[in-house]
């Protein structure tokens, strides 16, 4: 597999098929995408590069048929068409999740879940009318296939990165910032959040029912940075990689821990699946637009679908429930204190959700019993070998949690990019890079946390 944070990937991929692309006319350039897309996967993902590329030919097809409308309504094999595409596109991913929980031997295909909810997108924007060009093959596969986001997305729209409008142009800026995006992102990766993941894989080692109650809370604030500075890390490094490639940039994350409650969390969170779930389940079930039952009714679907989308261990089903409970509890309950009283918010957001974390990271229910009864110690009991264990990883991992919770919050990062071009931030991200470099070098590369999704 070639990760981002690769040596095989900074040195020897990336910069020859940046030079390919360059050197390839524009009006070709297309081309050297799907095909470098292609090889990129097929490293990664062997044999199953035969299925995207079978679900992209199929997805075309269909798409070609789906767009097929009089400009005075829909046709009955249009629909037809759509509502086949989706049976395909849902039906396989349900299939593959549920044969990769229930057995060890079926490995869920790499990004599966990324590229198949960008087809659905695909088909339903053709379906009403939002793509008004129509699609053609190179485009469409070029879509579908793209190295930068086919493994963990983020899950660009047609008509946000781009390809409605043919904008396709590099400029010595755009290239200078996806560069400086994606070195960023390779630092929150390498220098932030591989060395948590250590501190994590400690308190595995220790044992959930051993380990100290502040010992308990260091490792819930710890891992909800390390998969933040993860999953951001990556979508920076996306999203830079694209901007070289002349798309535009694609956020994915506006600063969650700065949000108001945990229902403003998850509109800065993971924005393309958010808005993704929104825009084609919420919505067309009705939004909030038809009474509270059905708006709860709405969320509690959103949410089960969020949580069986992760995975069908019932941690990621209590997960998706605790959040639905919370978001209810905050839109119903206690809103108009949350309005008057923003801190509320904020503090709902940093007690809430790194437990919420918590029940994410461990799929085994007895194992986060356990760790609950250390978190609040008065429900339950442990071993406890050691009460004084938590000085001794905060002796080793607090800078990296202090730079984590640094970036946290939007003021650090907006103080990095918007002083980007100054030479202090250039010789800064130029030690990032080599920093990551060195740590790259002296240990193997952490795969992504949302690989496994």
């Amino acid at each position: 597999m070639i990760l981002f944070n690769s040596l095989t990937f900074l040195f020897r991929f990336f910069p020859v098929f940046l030079a390919v692309y360059y050197l390839t006319p524009a009006r070709f350039r297309e081309i050297v995408l799907f095909l470098g897309s292609i090889a990129f996967y097929a490293m990664g993902a062997g044999r199953m590069a035969l299925l995207l590329t079978a679900l992209t030919v199929i997805n075309y097809v269909l798409g070609q048929m789906v767009f097929a409308a009089d400009k005075g309504g829909l046709k009955d094999r249009n629909r037809r068409a759509f509502y086949i595409a989706v049976f395909i596109d849902a039906g396989a991913l349900v299939l593959f999740k549920a044969l990769s929980g229930l057995s060890d031997k079926v490995v869920l295909p790499l990004g599966f879940s990324f590229y198949l909810f960008k087809m659905i997108s695909y088909q339903a924007d053709l379906f009403r009318g939002e793509i008004t060009r129509r699609p053609d093959i190179i485009d469409t596969v070029v879509y579908f296939t793209m190295f930068p986001q086919v493994t963990q997305g983020p899950i660009m729209r047609w008509n946000n990165v781009g390809f409605e409008k043919r904008e396709r142009t590099v400029s010595p800026k755009a290239f200078s910032d996806g560069l400086f995006f994606f070195v960023l992102g390779l630092g929150m990766k390498v220098l932030l959040a591989d060395r948590l993941s250590l501190l994590w894989n400690e308190i595995e080692k220790i044992g959930y029912e051993s380990i100290s109650t502040p010992l308990a809370w260091i490792g819930a604030v710890g891992y909800s940075v390390r998969l933040y500075m993860d999953f951001w890390g990556y979508s920076l490094m996306a999203a830079g990689i694209g901007m070289m490639l002349g798309f535009h940039f694609v956020v994915n994350f506006l600063h969650p821990y700065w949000a108001c409650g945990v229902a403003d969390f998850y509109r800065r969170w993971h924005l393309t699946l958010g808005t993704w779930f929104r825009d084609y389940v919420y919505i067309p079930l009705g939004g909030s637009r038809r009474g509270v039952l059905r708006t709860i009714r709405n969320l509690i679907i959103v949410w089960l679908l969020t949580g069986l989308w992760h995975g069908i261990t019932p941690n990621y089903l209590l997960w998706g429930g605790i959040l639905v409970a919370l978001i209810i509890w905050e839109k119903y309950i206690v809103g108009g204190l949350i309005d008057a009283v923003p801190l509320v918010g904020h503090l709902h957001v940093w007690f809430f959700v790194p437990l919420t974390w918590v029940v994410f990271a461990i799929p085994d229910l007895t194992g986060l019993k356990n760790y609950f009864m250390r978190l609040f110690p008065f429900f339950g009991s442990g071993i406890n070998v050691n009460n004084s264990d938590f000085i001794k990883q905060l002796m080793i991992y607090w800078p990296y949690l202090l730079f984590g919770l640094l970036l946290c919050t939007p003021h650090w990062y907006r103080l990095i990019v918007k002083n980007r071009n100054r030479m202090a931030v250039i010789v800064f991200m130029t030690a990032v890079f080599w920093l990551s470099v060195y740590r790259i070098v002296i240990a193997e590369s952490n795969p992504f946390m949302y690989f496994s999704f």
